[in-house]
């Protein structure tokens, strides 16, 4: 039997205040809905359906890049309501599915996994018991610690809220037996909407036992507002530095560092305090990542020494044992084995050989206004201080350039290049020219 699942994501998040529809926001580099349809493809999940709001374009673009089917909520009726819009895509579908959440990312597959386990050949319900119950919808089990009903909070009685077991409002249930409940809602409750959370108590009636899977309170937080997708964030860093540290990262100052959820760091990776990882970024064991740098689309080789202070952009591959060094950014270059560039240094659109070595304030001049250019520097080469590249432009291996030149023909191999004009010294000039300024100023 296969496994479906139903994201809600219809919601109008006006309480994020931003033209970015909420599951779209990102946490640790990752939109809301990615994490959501990641986490579903991890519990084996084969086929997932988006339910959006009309206007919603973004999020359907996101789900069709994502693999997911969508369809369109045309009411927001309720959850009940917007689950059973998805009816019509999983028509054939023979197997259990799994409502889940586009604003819950911190759900694991794990979890999912659980869940699926959990109401097969029936149904599940996941659950948790926060430190403060709020106005979350009340579980209430029977005799056998099935989920009896859910009652929302405000149709609760007072004896009801008293509680602790919320819901977190992921439910498993066989396909079809789940779309025959969704159509025999109704909106009689406070809200006058059409609750999902009515399903266990149908389903009870008619002999369908609901199981619980309970989980921490934090994996069950939803996104509401900007604060909360702030919390959220500080979370997912949380448990990444923990898979960090697990699989032999070391962090001196792993409460600085921020990673992103494609980080990918060998072990005996050293990462120094206030770093940050943007998308792509894989790091080979031994290298060093030094101080307040900031790596975004990068592959860096073993041994490799980053930083501090650098910035690593997309397209860009460090080599083993190569040296990036304090106020240099590199993109869309490869810097060879044992390369350096230690200082104060622009490297773009560039490939350099093995061993060579970039002298400070040098830059690769790759854009015309227009297009862009590549520059090549040969393997052992000696790029001078203050050295401007005009690319297209290639140095041979072994070549130098004297520093201040500026290079717009190729240099052949072994050989020394000079581009800057011819020094003039006049004896005594400065001298003079100090006491006419003096005497004029005597003037005034």
């Amino acid at each position: 039997m296969g496994k479906a699942a139903i994201i809600l994501a219809a919601g109008a998040g006006t309480r994020m205040k931003s033209a970015l529809p909420k599951v779209l926001h990102p946490v640790a580099g990752l939109p809301m809905l990615g994490h959501v349809i990641a986490g579903l493809r991890g519990a084996g999940v084969d086929r997932i359906v988006v339910v959006t709001a009309p206007d919603a374009h973004e999020v359907r673009d996101y789900a069709g890049k994502m693999g997911a089917a969508h369809v369109v909520q045309d009411r927001q009726l309720g959850t009940g309501h917007a689950a059973a819009a998805a009816a019509s895509a999983l028509k054939d579908f023979q197997g259990s599915v799994l409502i889940a959440y586009g604003d819950m990312p911190l759900v694991t597959a794990k979890t999912y996994s659980d869940a699926l386990a959990a109401g097969d050949g029936g149904m599940a319900l996941v659950g948790f018991r926060p430190k403060d119950a709020a106005a979350y919808g009340r579980v209430l089990l029977n005799a056998k610690a099935h989920v009896e009903r859910i009652v929302e909070y405000k149709d609760a009685s007072p004896a009801e809220r008293q509680t602790k077991l919320c819901n977190a409002g992921m439910l498993v249930a066989d396909a079809q037996a789940f779309f025959a409940l969704a159509a025999k809602l109704d909106n009689k409750n406070a809200q006058g909407e059409f609750y999902l959370t009515d399903i266990p108590a149908m389903a009870g009636k008619d002999g369908i036992a609901c199981a619980l899977v309970e989980i921490g309170e934090v994996e069950a937080m939803g996104v509401n507002s900007r604060a909360e997708l702030a919390m959220a964030e500080c979370h997912m860093q949380q448990r990444l530095r923990g898979l960090a540290l697990a699989t032999g990262v070391g962090m001196t100052a792993p409460e600085t560092v921020y990673l992103c959820h494609d980080t990918r760091l060998d072990s005996d990776v050293t990462v120094e305090p206030f770093v940050v990882f943007g998308p792509g970024v894989a790091v080979a064991s031994g290298a060093r990542i030094r101080s307040h740098s900031h790596l975004e689309g990068a592959r860096i080789g073993p041994g490799a020494v980053i930083g501090p202070f650098a910035r690593l952009r997309p397209g860009t591959v460090i080599g083993p044992n190569a040296h990036v060094g304090n106020f240099v950014e590199v993109k869309n270059t490869n810097l060879g084995d044992g390369a350096k560039a230690n200082h104060l240094t622009y490297l773009g659109d560039a490939d350099v050989g093995a061993g060579a070595n970039i002298g400070a304030g040098t830059i690769t001049c790759n854009y015309d206004g227009f297009t862009k250019a590549r520059t090549k520097i040969g393997a052992g080469a000696f790029i001078g201080s203050d050295t401007a590249l005009v690319a297209p432009v290639t140095v041979g291996d072994g070549a130098i350039t004297a520093a201040g030149s500026v290079i717009t023909k190729d240099v052949a191999a072994d050989a020394l290049a000079v581009a800057r004009g011819a020094q003039i010294e006049k004896p005594g000039w400065a001298k003079s020219f100090r006491a006419r300024q003096t005497q004029k100023k005597d003037k005034t």
